[in-house]
């Protein structure tokens, strides 16, 4: 059996992990989040919210499943690198095609295991999400740490135009059995399966690059309007706000997932701001404040709406987070518009909030 090379992870902070490199070799920086779904690693490095990001999955055996090819959740993984606490050494699965560390080879992606990942993740939640380097090449901790000071990090940044597709495209028309309703999506690093359901429900999608002008989106003579999750800093993508205010003169309905989410807010003029280590996982739970059902939800983000600065003469909150009180969604009250800030295509995740897309098609009038 080949011998592993040795990983160091470095933070910003001067806090120090040592691992082992399962797949990949070199050098990394990101920031270091964690998610607690058990499973779903697979959708989660192909999730392009993930752009910039290491992540620590927090079960403790990941890999056992394999790839497969229907579970990508884009074209590619995203994550700049995964650390675990072990990666399984084989794989079980009928559909699975190669195992996990060999998906990431072929990604470029490094994985890490070997890890205390209890460790990672108490230490996240106590200090905040940070700027990290991960290396199979430089063993020197400070020189690590000091590299992870000067990093990037993500406030400011916008990787949504990195993401995001470059032409306009019409998902997947082979596969479209009926057609009912069409929909622009601005694409800031939408997940296919927010196209897949919107396709099942007899929508013919038009995807956008973020960087569209409302003009460009409306020559499609859109039914509706939806905005996808991405990465990064919402207030880093201030030419996608602005063109999102003009589309909403046009009162097309609307729907926000995550990132558009932040999006709409920010086009309403309220602010966001970046939380302490995020919401990542399969079981966050949100309270719907009209029907008071509480939804157990999929999340992936670092950015939060400030509730109180929208005008709730004009936005109301429709749903918030239990564990923090923070907003979850918002409905205008004039405008056919809502969001959330959460996931409601269940990949991976709970199928709860599944409503939303009908709740979509009946503001198109279906």
């Amino acid at each position: 059996m080949t011998k592993r090379p040795k990983a160091l992870i470095a933070l910003e902070d001067g806090t120090v992990f040592e691992g082992r490199a399962f797949a990949g070799s070199g050098e990394v920086e990101g920031e270091l989040v964690f998610n607690t779904s058990m499973t779903g690693y697979q959708e989660i490095l192909t999730d392009p919210s993930y752009k910039g990001q290491i992540v620590t999955l927090c079960y403790p055996l990941i890999g056992n499943y394999g790839i497969t090819e229907e579970d990508m959740e884009s074209y590619r993984a995203h994550a700049s690198g995964l650390v675990v606490g072990e990666c399984s050494r084989i794989r079980s699965n009928f559909r699975s095609v190669k195992t996990l560390p060999e998906y990431l080879e072929e990604s470029g992606i490094l994985g890490v295991d070997g890890v205390d990942t209890r460790a990672i993740t108490l230490h996240i939640r106590d200090k905040g999400a940070m700027k990290c380097i991960m290396s199979t090449e430089d063993m020197d901790p400070d020189s690590l740490v000091e590299k992870a000071k000067a990093s990037q990090g993500l406030v400011g940044r916008d990787l949504a135009s990195e993401v995001s597709v470059k032409e306009p495209m019409i998902w997947q028309p082979e596969l479209q059995k009926k057609t009912v309703k069409r929909v622009a999506t601005i694409d800031c690093g939408t997940k296919y399966n927010q196209l897949r359901i919107l396709q099942d429900l007899g929508c013919e999608v038009h995807v956008f690059p973020n960087n569209s002008t409302a003009e460009e989106i409306l020559a499609c003579k859109p039914d509706g309007l939806f905005l996808s999750n991405g990465p990064g800093d919402p207030e880093g993508v201030q030419k996608t706000v602005s063109e999102i205010r003009k589309l909403f003169q046009a009162q097309l309905p609307t729907f926000g997932i995550c990132f558009g989410h932040q999006l709409t807010a920010l086009a309403l003029g309220g602010k966001t701001f970046k939380l302490k280590f995020g919401h990542r996982g399969g079981n966050q739970p949100v309270m719907n404040l009209s029907t008071r059902a509480v939804e157990i939800t999929s999340q992936n983000h670092g950015f939060c709406v400030d509730k109180d600065t929208l005008d709730p003469n004009e936005v109301e909150t429709t749903h918030l987070n239990l564990n923090d009180q923070t907003s979850e969604g918002l409905r205008h009250k004039s405008l056919p518009l809502f969001t959330v800030q959460y996931h409601p295509e269940a990949a991976p995740g709970p199928h709860d909030s599944m409503y939303l897309f009908h709740d979509f098609m009946k503001s198109m009038g279906v």
